[in-house]
C-alpha cells in the first residue's frame, strides 16, 4: 500500500506589530504519515498532546485530508494516520496550522491531487480562518500574508522575506488559554493612531529581520493592536519581557496568541530563555524553554509505493 510521510515546522506569528500578517517557521517539526488501507479509518497520535487530541474523523489532520479528497474527487478506500507531535498544542507555536498543513499535504500526495503549495495555503486559510502560521508551515522562512475581500472573492497574497542566520529563545508557561479567548480579548475598534503606529513598526520589523539589524529590531518590534490587550490574560508577561531584555534580548513578542513568548537576540539564547522562565515561575507557572533556529524548508514530503 502507498505510504506518505510529511514533516511540518512550528511557527511563530504576528512578531509584534505584524498582527495576522507575519509568520516565521521554526525548526521544531511534527510528522504525519498516511497509508492507504483496504477500508476504515485508523488514527494514532504520539508525542505532544497525545492524551488530548481526537483519534477519529474530528482530528484536524483527518478533517484537512477530507478537504483534499473532496476537492480533487479522489480518496483511498481506507486511511491509516500516524502523527508524532513535537509542537506543543495550545502554545502559540502553530500546532493547529501544522496539523492542517500536514493533513492537506499528505492527502494531496497520497491521491496525487496535484495541488500547489499556494492552493494548499488557501485551503489551510479556509480551515484555520487565518494564514499567518500556515504560510511558514508550507513555505518555511519569514512570510508576509495579506487577506482581503474583493468583489465577493477573497484575495490572499503571500511573499517570502529573505533572512540571514536567525535563532530565537522561547518560553512556554504552563497556562491554557485558547486562541478564541485571546481573540475575545481584542477590542472591536482601535484608534487610528495605533493602526498607523503598527504599520510603520511592521515595515521596520521586516527590514530589521531581513538585514539582521538587532538594534533596529529592538525599536521596531512594538505593538499597539493586540499585545496590550492579550497580556492581561498572561500572568508574568511584563516581568518575563523585562527579564529577557536584561539577559540580552533585543526584542520580545507574544508568539501568535500565546502563551509562549519569543525573544530575538544575536547570542545568549539559552540565558534569555531561562530568564523568561524564571519570571513566569515566580508567578507560579512552570515553564518550558526552547532555542530554535528559523526553518527554511517548510513542509517536506516523502512518498513510498
Amino acid at each position: 500500500m502507498k505510504r506518505v510521510t510529511v514533516t511540518v515546522p512550528a511557527s511563530t506569528a504576528n512578531l509584534g506589530p505584524g498582527f495576522d500578517c507575519f509568520g516565521l517557521a521554526l525548526a521544531l517539526r511534527n510528522t504525519v504519515r498516511f497509508e492507504a488501507i483496504r477500508q476504515g479509518l485508523e488514527v494514532d497520535v504520539e508525542g505532544e498532546g497525545a492524551d488530548d487530541l481526537p483519534t477519529g474523523p474530528d482530528n484536524l489532520i483527518v478533517r484537512a485530508a477530507e478537504r483534499i479528497f473532496q476537492k480533487v474527487g479522489r480518496r483511498p478506500p481506507g486511511l491509516r494516520v500516524y502523527a508524532d507531535n513535537q509542537i506543543p498544542p495550545g502554545s502559540g507555536l502553530g500546532s493547529s496550522a501544522a496539523a492542517a498543513v500536514g493533513g492537506l499535504a499528505a492527502a494531496n500526495a497520497l491521491v496525487e491531487g496535484g495541488l500547489t503549495r499556494d492552493e494548499l495555503l488557501r485551503l489551510a486559510w479556509e480551515i484555520e480562518g487565518h494564514a499567518d502560521n500556515a504560510a511558514p508551515a508550507l513555505f518555511g522562512g519569514l512570510n508576509v500574508i495579506s487577506v482581503a475581500g474583493s468583489g465577493g472573492e477573497t484575495e490572499l497574497l503571500r511573499r517570502s522575506i529573505p533572512l540571514g542566520e536567525l535563532r530565537v529563545a522561547i518560553a512556554l508557561p504552563a497556562l491554557r488559554i485558547s486562541t478564541a479567548q485571546m481573540r475575545a480579548a481584542l477590542p472591536e475598534q482601535v484608534p487610528f493612531q495605533d493602526a498607523a503606529f503598527n504599520i510603520g513598526r511592521a515595515a521596520l520589523t521586516l527590514e530589521a529581520l531581513r538585514t539582521g539589524d538587532y538594534a533596529l529590531l529592538g525599536l521596531a518590534l512594538a505593538d499597539r493592536l493586540h499585545q496590550p490587550y492579550r497580556k492581561r490574560l498572561l500572568p508574568g508577561y511584563d516581568a518575563a519581557v523585562a527579564a529577557a531584555r536584561r539577559a540580552g534580548a533585543a526584542a520580545v513578542a507574544l508568539s501568535g496568541a500565546g502563551p509562549a513568548l519569543v525573544a530575538f537576540a544575536p547570542t545568549g539564547h539559552e540565558r534569555i530563555a531561562q530568564a523568561m522562565a524564571l519570571a513566569f515561575e515566580q508567578e507560579g507557572l512552570p515553564t518550558r524553554v526552547f532555542v530554535l533556529p528559523a526553518d527554511r524548508q517548510g513542509v517536506q514530503i516523502s512518498v513510498v509505493g
